[in-house]
């Protein structure tokens, strides 16, 4: 972690320190960006850290993060989903990782498929269902309860900031998507 002043001051008035993870990547056109990425990277990694570890307490040891997702994706709405809906959903391009975690998950007979003409539908099948809700008690008891602490106008404008970031990331997303695109025809 490469550390540098931002020449922004913080609450105290001392220059405030941007983290980024690679100082040699920061722009002076957009030195925030270098910061968003790198808590972009540490996010991620807690996040998938966590819904492996929540779907472990919820009975599910050997599932990994991309598992757990597509899991909770076949589940979402239950709604029959192909590979490709799968795919756009979670903004993943490589379809062969979500085929597998697919295959894993008919073997943990957590999500069951059907074929239809060339397609395969994917539903969760009752275990499946089951994981998903029990994934959400885990959910309430640990994640939700801590964040419960902010409350009254606090949490209020926590809750606000949290939907504006859901907001400023998806955004985002897209600009990433046409830059590696961009990067493609280089």
């Amino acid at each position: 972690m490469n550390e540098g002043t931002d020449g922004k001051a913080g609450q105290d008035g001392k220059a405030r320190r941007a983290i980024v993870s690679s100082a040699h990547l920061v722009s002076e056109r957009a030195a925030a960006l270098s910061e968003f990425e790198y808590g972009l990277y540490i996010a991620a990694n807690a996040f998938e850290r966590w819904i492996v570890r929540c779907m472990s307490a919820a009975g599910l040891e050997e599932l990994g993060p991309l598992d757990v997702m597509v899991l909770h994706t076949v589940n979402h709405r239950a709604r029959d989903k192909k590979l490709a809906d799968i795919c756009f959903v979670l903004n993943i391009e490589d379809t062969h990782t979500v085929n597998y975690a697919l295959k894993k998950l008919v073997k943990h007979a957590l999500v069951a498929g059907s074929k239809r003409g060339k397609e395969i539908f994917y539903t969760t099948t009752d275990a499946g269902q089951d994981a998903c809700g029990k994934y959400r008690e885990v959910r309430e008891d640990c994640l939700i309860a801590a964040f419960e602490v902010f409350s009254g106008d606090r949490g209020r404008e926590i809750n606000e900031q949290i939907r504006e970031t859901a907001d400023l990331i998806r955004a985002l997303s897209g600009l990433y998507d046409q830059a590696a695109r961009s990067a493609t025809s280089l």
